[in-house]
């Protein structure tokens, strides 16, 4: 565990950049959004260094599970659905801080004090999961972001889960893809302690936020893996039913295979 000293700088670390961050995040709704993106990405960068956290990106194979509906498709310009696993309150956070990109994350975030500013600043988009009314709404809004040609980042599991394992990909978020006619990539995420999986950042069940935070605060040497694997497309024109779902399944083994059986052969290890 990290020792005293370093856990009071981290606090304090993550304090300055959080009072910093709203005046800059006030300042970004005026900008573009090129500009705000930049912003997040910066502010991003400055919370995880101080909260100790330490980001490997890694690239991984293509994989769509032996469909003939599907194709994985090099990477380029243009927009993409980046979607993977949940663990953390730190995981939109760790994905601002290596791509740019806007996060799509629940509504309830928008009303929370101080993080509704930061959210606002970044250009966050919001879905309300407690609303089904509301959905075709935010799909359309992700959607528009696609065809604008930024790149948005969604955890379609809609709950996070500790890290050895993962849930189901809900399928609904993938139309947005499907609209926009753009690639969805699969990114599998971990944590570990130097070379040892570790499940201290899960925020999961009744914990508690600053509880967690805390916990992250005290573990030593905490590193963030990202696996970014190829996008994958389905062709337009068939049934959108029938095309979400598909790439729901081919991305969710994507990540599970980067995720739960990673995690295996490491404790096996």
């Amino acid at each position: 565990m990290a020792g005293p000293l370093r856990r009071a700088a981290r606090i304090l670390g993550a304090l300055a950049v959080v009072v910093v961050g709203v005046p800059m995040a006030l300042a970004a709704r005026l900008a573009g959004t090129a500009q705000r993106t930049r912003f997040t990405m910066l502010w991003s960068r400055m919370l995880v260094r101080a909260l100790g956290i330490r980001i490997e990106a890694r690239r991984g194979f293509a994989f769509v599970g032996g469909s003939l509906e599907a194709r994985a498709v090099p990477e380029g310009e243009g927009g993409a659905l980046l979607v993977g696993n949940h663990i953390s309150w730190l995981d939109p956070l760790l994905m601002a801080a290596i791509t740019p990109c806007r996060l799509l994350s629940k509504i309830e975030i928008s009303r929370w004090p101080v993080i509704r500013t930061l959210a606002a600043g970044g250009n966050v988009l919001f879905i309300d999961r407690n609303r089904l009314s509301a959905l075709p709404e935010a799909i359309d809004a992700v959607a528009a972001a696609l065809r604008d040609g930024d790149t948005v980042v969604a955890f379609p599991e809609g709950t996070t889960w500790c890290g050895r394992e993962m849930g189901t990909f809900r399928p609904a978020v993938f139309q947005a893809a499907i609209d926009a006619g753009v690639p969805v990539r699969p990114m599998a995420l971990r944590f570990r302690q130097g070379e040892v999986p570790s499940t201290g950042p899960c925020y999961v069940g009744d914990d508690a936020l600053i509880a967690s935070i805390m916990r992250v605060i005290a573990i030593k040497d905490l590193v963030a893996e990202v696996t970014f694997f190829p996008g994958v497309q389905v062709p337009r024109g068939g049934d959108p039913r029938h095309a979400r779902k598909t790439l729901a399944r081919i991305a969710e083994a994507q990540v599970r295979a980067g995720v739960v059986e990673t995690h295996r052969e490491a404790v096996a290890a």
